[in-house]
């Protein structure tokens, strides 16, 4: 018995490291980033090559709400929202306190808001392997107790020379061998996006400048021989659609007495109520009078949002129907120019349902572990959590991603699910034979 655990065990080790062998990885997540901004690869040279040597899926459905902190969290996690905890861009812990704000406060740094999964640069380290990640927001915060190895701060919008920067020092690292992942954040798609609309030359002038940092990017791997050693990814979170200002504002206190709302997160498409306890169905009968936009009690939320579960879901939630807008009044808002009009960059908007066609998002990959030339069928933005782990060599931890919608994307080398397999079927033989061995 004891040799057959000994051969049991040799053999899990070597399916182990068949199975989970590990590559560096390259991400980068592109803020904002349209389904469709790419479909012209005629005019963008850097991004056709790419797509030429790797893999490029139709869409993906980014998490409900298409807002970007919960879907950076989804993507990293592989969880929907109401099981890593981070639903909002703007969110409020009613036990503490507590204000999470998109980028601009001491609190947001706060475990309670990063501890409810782990991402999978955290896992990493764990396990031993470095990470850097350059502007990505959340690096900075200690999640679990962990930070990554290197941590280039987040700064709103940084610069395409930011950009490319970091491509450079990225590659100078895992080339070395002193991080085995490195991920980097672009955000001036998204803001472009917000200032002038997904349709608008400046728009189109923003992805070519994006495209010129890829062309950088397929410069410098070919002049350091790592085509064949280095697996690349590019994703976004949500993508965007136009919206009309002067006609499209829903203004709550046209509707509602705002001092019955003890608590108000966020503006837009999908935004927080707490209401005072004994107003809150009065609250909800005159919210449910208004056009273009559905208001839910928690409980009466979709089940296909993955969201009414999450710890700092409000009582109430208002999300607008594509193309509007909710705020409480829009003299109020910051960015408004005295109640006259919008300013230049109210031209685009996100975070509406995830179903709808505008939000969708981009994934390509290349490099050894994937195919190459390949169109593939659309995947959901918690899928791509299982292939970052695959690359790096890392055991998934429990998620809400499918292997079955990422397996084809992978050369026939690498073939998780088959080999994932094996090592659960070893896995499993070798604690029954322990348990027959300890009897």
């Amino acid at each position: 018995m004891h040799a057959v655990l000994r051969l049991l065990v040799l053999g899990l080790l070597l399916a182990g490291q068949t199975c989970l062998g590990g590559r560096p990885l390259l991400v980068f997540l592109i803020d904002g980033f349209r389904y469709d901004y790419m479909d012209d690869l005629n005019a963008l040279p850097g991004f056709r090559e790419l797509v030429e040597n790797g893999v490029k899926v139709d869409y993906v459905t980014p998490d409900f709400p298409s807002l970007s902190f919960p879907n950076y969290y989804s993507l990293m996690t592989g969880r929907n929202c109401d099981i890593h905890q981070m639903t909002g861009n703007y969110m409020w812990d009613e036990v503490s306190m507590k204000e999470f704000l998109i980028g601009t406060n001491a609190d947001s740094r706060l475990p309670l808001w990063w501890d409810g999964s782990e991402p999978i640069w955290v896992t990493m380290e764990k396990k031993g392997k470095n990470v850097g990640m350059y502007y990505w927001p959340g690096c900075e915060v200690e999640i679990l107790g962990v930070r990554p190895s290197f941590c280039e701060e987040y700064i709103y919008n940084p610069s395409v020379n930011n950009l490319t920067d970091s491509i450079e020092k990225a590659l100078d690292t895992l080339q070395s061998g002193q991080t085995e992942m490195a991920a980097i954040y672009y955000e001036k798609i998204d803001v472009e996006g917000h200032h002038f609309g997904p349709d608008s030359h400046q728009i189109k002038t923003a992805v070519r400048e994006l495209d010129t940092a890829m062309q950088t990017l397929n410069k410098k791997i070919k002049e350091r021989n790592m085509g064949d050693k280095l697996n690349i990814m590019l994703f976004s979170d949500h993508g965007m659609t136009q919206i009309q200002w002067m006609e499209r504002v829903i203004e709550l206190d046209k509707h509602i007495n705002m001092s019955d709302i003890v608590k108000m997160m966020d503006r837009g498409v999908v935004v927080s109520l707490w209401p005072k306890h004994n107003k809150q169905q009065e609250v909800y009968a005159a919210l449910s009078q208004i056009p273009n936009m559905q208001v839910y009690d928690k409980q009466n939320i979709p089940e296909r949002f993955h969201y009414k579960r999450g710890k700092f879901v409000s009582p109430l939630t208002l999300v607008a129907e594509p193309g509007w807008f909710i705020t409480e009044n829009k003299a109020k808002l910051p960015y408004w120019n005295n109640g006259t009009g919008p300013l230049g960059w109210q031209n685009g908007w996100h975070g509406y349902d995830n179903a709808f066609i505008d939000m969708r998002a981009f994934f390509l990959a290349t490099g050894p572990d994937f195919k190459k030339g390949v169109q593939a069928a659309p995947i959901q933005g918690v899928d791509i959590y299982n292939l970052m782990c695959w690359t790096v060599g890392l055991e998934p931890l429990p998620n809400n991603g499918s292997w079955s919608r990422v397996e084809y994307l992978l050369s026939s080398e690498s073939s998780p699910p088959r080999a994932l397999l094996l090592w659960s079927l070893l896995t499993g033989l070798l604690l029954a034979l322990l348990v027959v061995g300890m009897h």
